[in-house]
């Protein structure tokens, strides 16, 4: 007879608090490092190296596909990897999403082009495209249950921040690298790579990830098993096919999180990847921009980015006091008028451009920095890695797989960014729904 989870005493975390947030942060800096690097050569390098020379509208939104091609993977990954992680434990599944990454992404910087291989080179961008989407689907619900599983009494939100904050350390990392490398292959025209960029330069940031997948392999390989993770393999808890049991018995939780993520994913890749495009593209393009140079654009992008970074840890204090649903709650209202608000932004020459980036930014980190506690909360610890990786990465496909491509069908429809902020407005609206429906789960027990 199995003993309730709830009668079995907790087990003392035995992760040092330092290891705690180190795991927790390494991995997914690493992870969205990846990310990022491949969002920013979707714009600068694959129109022209992975697709035929034609219209370059039609090759940007072909780049754009296949990014989006990886958010498909990402359940599939959550599924895999949460089963894994709810029946065999976090720290080697979080090893195993680690490692599919990194591998995935060296891979794309020995990959040949089209000139050279033809229909070779996008469908073998498109498979290592799907394996990296398929590793995060894994990686972020596991961090996310490293640092809330093991996180202080009051203090879950405050740590569930720290993989979250691997985003914007990520961004910087990947954008830094690509900024530095740009400056030793200086281009002639502002608005393509130089010959030599395009040839071997591109290639230097995806395979130096490998470096990267070293050191967090060597942080995660030192962690110990969760409390939350122990209790529920010594009460007889542990689900044989967790995906089933999620489904029947959280299905309502499972919808909720991922309408609780959908404006954060829209957001997060409107103002990383469409922003680059819209950015460099020239005024009188065929679908105009705001023709800053790459250099200049990226600079003022990092500078955002800070403030990602900032917002991102100031959020979570807030939801440990205030708690989630009502943090969170104001905080996609002012997502909703910040969409309304872009075309006074950004027809303000460089000052409104550069407020529409910080706000944007910052809003940003304040809705992303909650969901790293929140979701977890939703599912108790035997479907938790299963659940939480569902809800985060099925928000994907209807968020972040589809947002880029929007933005720019939109954007070349004409009327500028009008579109593409109402388009951001209706996401957040439909997130508020959610949160107003849902239910607040700060004082939930982790270990349940």
């Amino acid at each position: 007879m199995s003993v309730a989870l709830d009668a079995v005493p907790a087990v003392s975390p035995a992760n040092p608090r330092s290891r705690v947030i180190l795991a927790s942060l390494i991995g997914t800096t690493i992870e969205f490092y990846d990310f990022y690097v491949y969002a920013t050569a979707a714009v600068l390098v694959f129109p022209h190296l992975f697709f035929p020379a034609g219209n370059d509208t039609t090759a940007l939104l072909a780049s754009f596909a296949v990014f989006g091609a990886a958010m498909i993977a990402r359940p599939l990954g959550a599924i895999f990897f949460g089963h894994l992680g709810d029946r065999r434990g976090r720290k080697i599944t979080l090893v195993g999403a680690l490692l599919t990454m990194g591998v995935a992404t060296f891979l794309i910087g020995l990959l040949p082009t089209y000139a050279s291989a033809g229909w070779l080179a996008p469908a073998l961008l498109v498979v290592l495209r799907l394996a990296q989407g398929f590793a995060l689907g894994g990686e972020w619900s596991g961090a996310a249950l490293v640092a809330t599983e093991n996180a202080p009494k009051g203090k879950r939100a405050v740590y569930g921040t720290f993989p979250q904050l691997g985003a914007p350390i990520g961004f910087i990392i990947a954008n830094g690298l690509f900024l530095i490398i740009a400056a030793m292959l200086p281009s002639d025209d502002p608005s393509r790579p130089s010959l030599a960029f395009l040839s071997w330069g591109w290639r230097i940031p995806f395979l130096f990830s490998l470096i990267m997948v070293a050191i967090g392999l060597w942080v995660r390989l030192n962690l110990v098993e969760s409390a939350a993770f122990d209790n529920t393999v010594r009460a007889g808890k542990v689900r044989k096919v967790p995906l089933a049991s999620v489904v029947s018995t959280h299905w309502k939780e499972l919808v909720l999180g991922t309408f609780y993520m959908l404006a954060t994913y829209v957001l997060f890749y409107l103002m990383t990847t469409f922003s680059l495009s819209y950015g460099r593209a020239a005024p009188s393009a065929a679908v105009p921009g705001l023709g800053y140079d790459y250099t200049t654009f990226v600079l003022m992008m990092i500078i955002g980015v800070v403030f990602f970074g900032v917002f991102t840890m100031v959020s979570g204090p807030w939801a440990d006091r205030w708690g989630r649903r009502r943090t969170l709650i104001w905080i996609t209202v002012a997502i909703a008028l910040f969409g309304l608000s872009w075309v006074p932004m950004l027809h303000a020459g460089t000052t409104g451009v550069m407020a529409w980036l910080i706000l944007g930014f910052s809003l940003m980190g304040m809705t992303f920095g909650p969901m790293g506690a929140l979701l977890p909360e939703l599912f108790p610890a035997n479907v938790r890695y299963t659940g939480s990786g569902i809800s985060y990465n099925v928000s994907s496909i209807l968020g972040a797989a589809v947002a880029p491509f929007i933005a720019v069908a939109l954007w070349s429809m004409g009327g500028g960014p009008f579109w593409v902020g109402v388009y951001l407005s209706a996401m957040a609206v439909l997130t508020l729904i959610a949160l107003l429906i849902g239910r607040e789960t700060k004082d939930v027990d982790i270990n349940r």
